[in-house]
């Protein structure tokens, strides 16, 4: 009874533990969409864009205002977006999209994760390349009703690939098309669960269990930190 108790303890510590990076990670994207335009979501798309990653995990109503306020005082510097390229181990690249109001720290421990990880700290431009960069939605599946239909719709405003999972389904376009989709979606009453711009890699690479688990454990790490964001990777 006693070890069921710890391993429920530990799923609950590592569920919270989830939960309150993907609302440090939205809290953030908040804060920079103010800070690049103004705090009425009607009249800022990337706001409102980050108010509905927020509400699609639960972000509290009061965390959405307070990182909405904090960002609109003239006292907070705000954060920068800054992108890191590198390689984990067995030639895997990565893509470390971070926010930070302090790029020196950032990169330090970027580096040194890495580093631990049997990983190296690439320079710009060195691993962007095998990437392409995309816009994603996620749409409840009954707010489609004829799916064959919406799919050629779409094309229309830059729909690249649709996919549907479950009770899910998942638009892909263009980072150039990303906006054009959102007013497409908006102008037919359909919320998205979540949206976002992920990096794409153009071709990825077969590991092992053991060598994958040792990619997956540097992202981990990566992630970890309270700067980053998010970690994309060539990994199969």
């Amino acid at each position: 009874m006693g070890r069921i108790f710890e391993t429920r303890k530990a799923k609950m510590f590592k569920r919270f533990a989830r939960m309150s990076k993907a609302f440090n990670r939205i809290g953030r994207e908040i804060e920079i969409a103010v800070k690049a335009g103004v705090t009425d979501p009607k009249m800022n798309p990337r706001l409102r864009l980050a108010i509905q990653n927020a509400k699609s995990v639960n972000m509290p109503k009061e965390r959405i205002e307070s990182a909405i306020n904090r960002a609109s005082s003239k006292d907070t510097a705000g954060y920068q977006e800054v992108t890191y390229e590198g390689y984990g181990p067995h030639g895997i690249a990565l893509l470390i999209e971070c926010a930070t109001d302090n790029p020196t720290r950032t990169v330090a421990n970027i580096r040194l994760a890495l580093s631990r990880g049997n990983g190296t700290l690439g320079s710009t431009g060195s691993i962007a390349f095998m990437f392409e960069r995309k816009g994603v939605y996620r749409i409840a599946a009954d707010k489609v009703a004829n799916l064959d239909e919406f799919e050629l719709e779409m094309i229309d405003h830059g729909l690249e690939e649709l996919e549907k999972q479950d009770q899910e389904i998942f638009i892909y376009t263009t980072f150039q098309d990303y906006g054009k989709m959102h007013k497409a979606l908006e102008e037919r009453g359909i919320e998205p669960i979540g949206t976002e711009l992920q990096y794409i890699p153009t071709s990825t690479k077969e590991l092992s269990e053991a060598e994958a688990k040792e990619v997956q454990d540097l992202i981990d790490k990566l992630e970890e930190d309270d700067d980053v964001q998010s970690v994309f990777h060539s990994m199969a």
